[in-house]
Formats: structure tokens, C-alpha cells, sequence
């Protein structure tokens, strides 16, 4: 039963339908990742005299987000086939997400997207994603790579910096296709900059997804000041956001406003600053319960700021100050 308990917690995943299953499946996820993944138990044992004694999701003390920078977390011994990595620098090391099954990670994908906005096979994707694109093992790239190959439009497309290329693109399908919806999917610096260019248009008919990141090229902005300015310039009423990371095989999406849904496999918790068990219900620090990271660790620690608008939403305010160091620096010297 051992050997195959992650086959069957991903088969369960992918065909869960009620909220109320969340908390007995994380449960059971946590139970197999301690006995399983050696730096997720090291770090359960700092704070729980008996990790097996935890009886709510809401005691589980959830792993930095630093800590797949400098170790390999996994819950399972297979080799992997995949590994999906952040961007960093010299002087940052990249994080590292170890899959030994690219499919799992695709249907769960294609099932949160679809279930917020109907069949991809509805829409044309047009990805605005240069800094992913120049790197290698981009989770995000191979994402909708895979959302491509299922939507099947002949105008799929990623582009690098060719805007009058992606303009030109955008006014052909406006006019010589009603039957499908278009779907600009872009890192958000790159979309300011395509603003800039083409704003001015009448770009009201298209469903804009700004997926974060300035990547040093732009200066910090806050999601709604961003989100204004795209507004302005295209003639939206609202722009979408996808929040999705390299350390999480699930995403939440926001069809406007900023305000995210979490699928069936996700939960947010806000914790407080200074004391990782202690949870608010107002703004914090935001930890994520991934179904999905059977392979590796469901329990994740972010570094952004949030605050939940109900049990099923959420919005992010941003990073918090110094999140590096504040992360796991302090233990890291243990593992």
C-alpha cells in the first residue's frame, strides 16, 4: 500500500469535488510527507513534541518556501523525469522542483483553469513571457505550453519582445474570429511595456492575465496600481491574475480586483510575522496547503503578504520586507 499511496492520492486529487474533503485528504497527505520526506519531518520536530498527534490542518507547521533553494524536497525515492526551476541569481540560489510525473501536474492545471473559465478549447493564448522564456524549467512556460496543445488554436503563441508582432496578431483575431475568446497571458512588466506601445487600443474584448513579476526591470508597483494602469490603457473593465509559483503545482486565479479563488486543492492560511502557528483572520504572511505537491511538500510557508476576503478567497498585498532573510536563514545551519 506504501508503494503506491502517491498514485492513489494523485487519482483522488484530480477527482475531488467537495470542500469538505479538503481537510481529511491533507491530513492523510501530511501523515505519508512526514514519514517520507526527511526535511519536512526535521523541520515538524522543531515545533511538535508528537508530529503524529496533529489533528487539524491548522497545527501542521508548514516548510520556508527558502528551503527548496537549498535542499531537495521530496516524499518519494523515484527518479525524477522533470524539474521545474525559479529564477535567481548569482548571488540566489534557484528553487527546485523535483517531478517524476509531468502529467499529474498538467491535469490538475487544466482542471483548475478550466472549472474558473470554461474549456481552453474556447481560447486563442498569446503569452507575453520573455524573462521565462529566456531561462530553462520554467514551470510557468510548460504550463501553458501544455494549455496550448489543448486549446489547439493555430494562433497560439509565446512571444519574446516582438509587441507589433503580438498586436498585429491580436487585431487579425478580433476581426476574423468571434468564436473564440483571446487570452493575453503575460509577466506583468512585459505587459506595461506592451501598454506603453499600444495602449490606446480597444483591447475590451480580450481577457488580459498579468502573472506578477517585475524581474528588476520595472520599479515595484503594487498589484492594483498595475492592474490601473492596464485598465486605462487597454479599455478592460477588469485584468485577470494567475497566482502560481515554481515551489506549488496548483494555481488560484482572479477574474478582477485582485482577489483570487482558491481551487479544491488549495487552502491560504495567514500566519503571523513573528510566530509561525499563530494564524490571523484579517492580513499575513500567507501559507499554502497544495494537494498537489504529493511528490514533494504540500505544507509551503510563502514570504507574501495577504489578507482572505472569505473561506474561499483571498488577495495578495505584496512581499514581505527583507523576506530572504527573514525565511529560514535562522535554521538553516541545522539541516
Amino acid at each position: 500500500m506504501k508503494k503506491d499511496l502517491p498514485l492513489i492520492l494523485k487519482n483522488i486529487v484530480l477527482n475531488i469535488q467537495q470542500e469538505d474533503e479538503f481537510e481529511s485528504l491533507a491530513l492523510l497527505l501530511y501523515d505519508f510527507q512526514l514519514k517520507n520526506n526527511p526535511i519536512f519531518a526535521q523541520w515538524v520536530s522543531f515545533f511538535c513534541e508528537n508530529p503524529y498527534n496533529i489533528q487539524k490542518i491548522e497545527q501542521i507547521p508548514c516548510l520556508p518556501i527558502e528551503f527548496f533553494k537549498y535542499h531537495t524536497i521530496r516524499s518519494i525515492s523515484k527518479k525524477p523525469t522533470i524539474i521545474f526551476e525559479s529564477s535567481g541569481t548569482t548571488q540566489t540560489p534557484k528553487s527546485r522542483h523535483l517531478l517524476t510525473d509531468s502529467y499529474f501536474y498538467v491535469q490538475n492545471s487544466i482542471q483548475i483553469f478550466e472549472k474558473q473559465y470554461g474549456s481552453l478549447e474556447n481560447y486563442h493564448i498569446l503569452a507575453l513571457l520573455p524573462s521565462y522564456l529566456e531561462r530553462e524549467n520554467s514551470s510557468l512556460v510548460y504550463m501553458v505550453n501544455e494549455f496550448m496543445k489543448k486549446s489547439a488554436s493555430p494562433y497560439n503563441t509565446f512571444y519574446l519582445y516582438d509587441f507589433e508582432k503580438l498586436f498585429q496578431t491580436i487585431q487579425f483575431l478580433r476581426k476574423n474570429d468571434s468564436e473564440r475568446k483571446i487570452l493575453l497571458w503575460g509577466v506583468t512588466y512585459a505587459l506595461l511595456d506592451f501598454a506603453e506601445k499600444f495602449g490606446g487600443n480597444d483591447f475590451s474584448d480580450i481577457i488580459i492575465m498579468e502573472t506578477g513579476g517585475m524581474k528588476g526591470r520595472r520599479k515595484e508597483m503594487t498589484r492594483a496600481e498595475v492592474h490601473q494602469i492596464l485598465q486605462k490603457a487597454f479599455g478592460v473593465k477588469q485584468v485577470h491574475s494567475e497566482y502560481g509559483m515554481t515551489e506549488l503545482l496548483s494555481q488560484a486565479y482572479s477574474q478582477g480586483e485582485g482577489i483570487f479563488e482558491m481551487p479544491l486543492t488549495m487552502r491560504i492560511f495567514l500566519r503571523e510575522n513573528n510566530d509561525p502557528l499563530t494564524y490571523t483572520h484579517t492580513r499575513g504572511l500567507i501559507n499554502v496547503i497544495d494537494l498537489a505537491n504529493i511528490e514533494s511538500c504540500a505544507f509551503i510557508a510563502t514570504q507574501d503578504v495577504g489578507t482572505l476576503i472569505d473561506k474561499n478567497k483571498f488577495m495578495v498585498l505584496g512581499r514581505a520586507d527583507n523576506a530572504e532573510q527573514r525565511g529560514c536563514n535562522l535554521l538553516l545551519e541545522q539541516f
